[in-house]
């Protein structure tokens, strides 16, 4: 196996970046100018192609949002730091999504939410479920994660979310949770669940604006599908 410096001028990732622009790496050329350096027997190429199609979730770059500490760990030639460099970068593509999306978020648009939220919750590997608390302009004024696992009426209490609900002194709430399986159309269950939470809100004065479901780049609402309407 060739090292870094023994590849052709135009093979090196640093040098190729630098001639011709990040934009013109490829996925694996990109992870390796972050990653430095290879492992014995390695360069860097062909230690990011295993980190990228490691043959277990072979998504191509979104592997990155894959790999757990421990299991990075695991890989050969991946110690500590490159366990961390790894991690840091799914994060700050999570981050840098969000921060794109948040200009538009706007919590009677549904879209928008979707959106400012997917880097969030499509790469979970669990369902889990977040509540957004609102004011009366309907303005954020908190978030929280509030199940994982399966989501279920036994599951999501909804005395438990109107307990935080009112502490915050929120008048409306948002419910979001992410299908791992990336299709976003929603089950019974999410359907009981809403019905649930949204008839309890009558009770007590907090309004369920809508129920969003995340999939893989895609969404669904209950707002939108009028399911809010039946309750």
């Amino acid at each position: 196996m060739k090292t870094i410096k023994e590849l052709n001028m135009e093979e090196r990732p640093y040098e190729k970046c630098a001639r011709f622009g990040p934009e013109n790496l490829t996925d694996i050329e990109l992870l390796a100018v972050l990653l430095r350096s290879g492992t014995r027997g390695e360069n860097s190429l062909e230690l990011a192609r295993r980190i990228l199609y490691p043959g277990l979730f072979d998504d191509g770059i979104l592997s990155v949002h894959h790999w757990s500490y421990e299991q990075l760990l695991g890989v050969r030639g991946i110690g500590k730091v490159k366990a961390v460099q790894i991690l840091c970068l799914s994060e700050l593509a999570k981050r840098l999504s969000k921060a794109g999306a948040g200009p538009e978020l706007n919590f009677h648009a549904p879209d928008t939410i979707a959106r400012y939220y997917m880097e969030d919750m499509r790469h979970q590997k669990q369902e889990f479920m977040k509540l957004l608390l609102l004011n009366t302009k309907t303005r954020l004024i908190g978030e929280s994660n509030i199940s994982k696992g399966t989501v279920n009426a036994s599951l999501v209490s909804p005395r438990e979310l109107f307990v935080e609900a009112l502490q915050k002194n929120a008048v409306s709430i948002i419910l979001l949770h992410n299908h791992p399986s990336g299709d976003p159309t929603p089950s019974r269950e999410d359907i009981l669940v809403t019905k649930r939470v949204a008839q309890a809100g009558k009770m007590i004065g907090v309004e369920l604006l809508d129920h969003i479901i995340i999939g893989n780049n895609c969404y669904s609402s209950m707002q939108e599908q009028g399911i809010m309407n039946d309750i």
